[in-house]
C-alpha cells in the first residue's frame, strides 16, 4: 500500500452515526442472508448505543473518501479470555489498499493493550469456498494460522474454517 493512502486511512470505535455506513458495507459484502440483515441492524443499534467492555465495533474512514471499512470483536463467553474476530469488511472501492490490515492492526492492538489478563486469543471463522480464498489468503498474511475444519458447517461442500492468534508475547 502506498504511504499517501495508508496514511489517509483512520480506524476509530463505532458510534450510533455509523449504523447506516455499516449495514450497507453488511448489505453489500455478501456475507449475510437477507434475513440475518434484519438481526443486524438490531445488534449495531443495541450494540452501539451501549458500551460494554466485551465487544467492539470500529469503523475505517478514508480521508478523501468517507467510510472504507468495519469490524467487529467480541469476547468469548464461555472460555478464558478468547475473543472472536465475527466481521470484518471493506467497502468495494477500498478493497486492497490496506484497510482491512487497518482494521484488523487495531483489533489487536487493542486487545494486546488490554493486557493478558483480557485477552489471549484472537479466533476468526470463515468459509472454505472460493469467494473466501482472499480472506483466507489475508488472515495468513496478517500471522493467524488455520486451527481448524469444520466439515460442511455452513452448508453442504462449504467447511467453517477456523484462524487462530495469539494475543499474548
Amino acid at each position: 500500500m502506498d504511504e499517501t493512502r495508508a496514511d489517509a486511512v483512520a480506524v476509530r470505535p463505532a458510534s450510533v452515526d455509523d449504523i447506516a455506513s455499516i449495514r450497507e458495507l453488511a448489505r453489500g459484502s455478501g456475507m449475510f442472508a437477507p434475513d440475518d440483515l434484519a438481526a443486524l441492524d438490531g445488534m449495531l443499534e443495541e450494540q452501539l448505543a451501549a458500551v460494554a467492555a466485551d465487544h467492539r465495533w470500529l469503523v475505517a474512514w478514508d480521508a478523501p473518501d468517507g467510510f472504507a471499512g468495519a469490524a467487529y470483536v467480541a469476547r468469548e463467553p464461555f472460555a478464558d479470555r478468547v475473543w472472536n474476530l465475527y466481521f470484518l469488511a471493506v467497502a468495494s472501492g477500498h478493497q486492497r489498499s490496506g484497510v482491512g490490515a487497518a482494521l484488523l492492526a487495531s483489533v489487536v492492538d487493542g486487545l494486546m493493550a488490554d493486557g493478558a489478563s483480557v485477552a489471549r486469543v484472537l479466533l476468526v471463522e470463515t468459509s472454505s469456498t472460493d469467494d473466501f480464498a482472499a480472506a483466507r489468503a489475508f488472515y495468513s498474511r496478517e500471522g493467524f494460522e488455520r486451527e481448524a475444519l469444520i466439515r460442511e458447517y455452513y452448508g453442504p461442500g462449504d467447511h467453517k474454517i477456523v484462524y487462530w492468534l495469539s494475543l499474548v508475547e
